[in-house]
């Protein structure tokens, strides 16, 4: 079997325009949509840390359709990412030829564990300074930085990025999908 690269993706993607794929050791691995709730918690995610960075300049913050060519060749796209303003002064047309400062990943109902575990893990080994696995269900933040031991928060902590994101910080509980009660 040949080994698929960037162009490949792109043409595939240019085919198949409304589904999410990533690039993964020579292979396009299509991605299923993530469940509602999952993708409520990234969004909330994304507004908090979007209305602190864009204001102060201090970088990009997208979302789950935004890829990265990573060096290893790789082509990979996480629910979140922020990357420091001077790392990348124009947003490119295309995928991004980098790794983010910051990326995130929300577990959704078809994820494995082990699975958002070693993407994470890939980006901290090709550069990434801080990853962050979120699980709604379980209501808890695990904090990743390579060469150092995984941080987890719950409700009542407080999630801070304070080499990246200077004076931002959220409360775990604020990341959750409100319930609405009925009048």
């Amino acid at each position: 079997m040949s080994v698929l690269t960037v162009k490949d993706l792109q043409k595939a993607q240019d085919q198949l325009p409304d589904y999410r794929m990533e690039l993964v050791n020579g292979e396009i691995i299509v991605m299923s949509p993530s469940g509602y709730e999952s993708d409520e918690v990234a969004t909330q995610f994304s507004t908090l840390i979007n209305v602190w960075v864009r204001p102060r300049k201090l970088g990009r913050v997208t979302g789950s359709s935004a890829g990265f060519t990573l060096p290893n060749s790789d082509t990979r796209a996480p629910d979140v990412s922020f990357v420091q303003a001077e790392r990348l002064r124009k947003s490119p047309r295309s995928f991004a030829a980098l790794t983010p400062d910051l990326m995130v990943e929300v577990k959704s109902p078809s994820d494995s564990m082990k699975g958002l575990r070693e993407k994470i893990d890939q980006f901290l080994s090709l550069g990434t300074r801080v990853g962050i696995l979120i699980h709604p269900e379980q209501r808890w933040v695990e904090v990743r930085q390579s060469g150092q031991e995984a941080v987890t928060l719950r409700d009542g902590d407080i999630l801070s990025v304070p080499d990246l994101l200077p004076g931002w910080e959220v409360k775990v509980e604020d990341l959750w999908s409100p319930v609405f009660d009925e009048d």
